[in-house]
């Protein structure tokens, strides 16, 4: 695989039958990220080893199988192809040839409010994941804060926000992760402030 693959989404988990066959890889959307701009593709991956490919008004039937653990066989227009298959969290799939750098990028459209129909709307659906998760993240976190050379903490984003509202603190107090240990990260209060 393609090291530009796990630098472009790190942390990929391979494919487990137990956690993503059933709930997380059948029957859903899959909408293929690469070439979306120039036409959508949505692969359905059914029982029974069936492969529906949805283009503009076109849905071709084919086949797929699982060759080993996280190795698919899969049949196309192009032939057969075996790939990986890696899942990045529970709605990106990532499906990468054997023996090649090629690697496909999937989101599931059916975990998503809205149609993906273009690159904006892909960029879209990815901020609006991640920031959500970072925004999580955050608000469950702790922080500690240095002012005139003295450090505060940790505290809650929440409890830091209450601070900053008082004007007890400066929001331009800079703050470190409770598991970090300095400063380096250039992170002020107003920045955690933002992403809430």
């Amino acid at each position: 695989m393609s090291a530009s693959i796990f630098n472009l989404l790190p942390n990929l988990k391979p494919f487990h039958h137990e956690t993503h066959y059933d709930d997380l890889f059948l029957n859903q959307n899959w909408v293929l990220v690469n070439g979306i701009s120039k036409k959508k593709a949505i692969y359905v991956f059914k029982d029974e080893n069936t492969l529906q490919i949805s283009e503009s008004k076109t849905t071709t039937e084919t086949s797929w199988c699982i060759e080993a653990k996280n190795t698919f066989s899969i049949v196309t227009e192009d032939g057969e192809t075996s790939v990986k298959a890696y899942f990045k969290d529970d709605d990106v799939l990532v499906l990468t040839k054997i023996k090649t750098d090629d690697y496909a990028i999937f989101i599931n459209e059916s975990s998503y409010s809205e149609s993906l129909n273009s690159l904006e709307d892909v960029q879209q659906f990815l901020h609006n994941k991640y920031k959500n998760k970072a925004t999580s993240l955050i608000y469950d976190h702790e922080f500690y804060y240095i002012e005139k050379s003295k450090e505060f903490g940790p505290f809650t984003v929440e409890e830091l926000t209450k601070k900053v509202k008082e004007e007890s603190i400066s929001p331009y107090c800079f703050v470190r992760d409770l598991n970090e240990h300095d400063y380096s990260n250039r992170l002020r209060i107003r920045d955690l402030i933002k992403e809430l």
